[in-house]
């Protein structure tokens, strides 16, 4: 059960990210592509797998944030992550602070992958 989850939240996460790089491009861009509500569907359809894997990761693991530090590091970067990809995607008044916002963003999936991997919140730098 675990394999099954674990691979089911990895796929999540990529194709996450791909949509958030992708959108994040169509915002550079001013594409139409960014404003479509099937895009919107899928991106809340991949995300609700993704934090329904990681509970349920949390759960078969037993490791949960608040009481393990790198979990917690990765949920506080993951809401840094969401206020960002926000500001990034439509809540940036001008084309620079979008495009800073969605760096930024970026920085903290890099962030989020490396304490993943490393389970420690110093991430890469442990």
């Amino acid at each position: 059960m675990y394999s099954i989850i674990k691979h089911i939240h990895l796929l999540s996460v990529a194709i996450s990210i791909s949509l958030f790089v992708l959108r994040g491009s169509w915002m550079l861009l001013d594409s139409h592509w960014l404003k479509k509500q099937w895009i919107l569907r899928i991106t809340y359809l991949v995300d609700t797998c993704l934090l329904a894997s990681a509970v349920a990761l949390c759960v078969l693991i037993q490791q949960y944030p608040g009481i393990h530090h790198w979990l917690s590091a990765k949920v506080l970067a993951l809401l840094l992550y969401i206020v960002l990809g926000s500001m990034a995607l439509k809540r940036g008044r001008t084309k620079k602070q979008r495009a800073l916002a969605l760096l930024a963003a970026l920085l903290c999936v890099a962030y989020i992958i490396g304490t993943a991997l490393t389970h420690n919140p110093l991430s890469w730098f442990s």
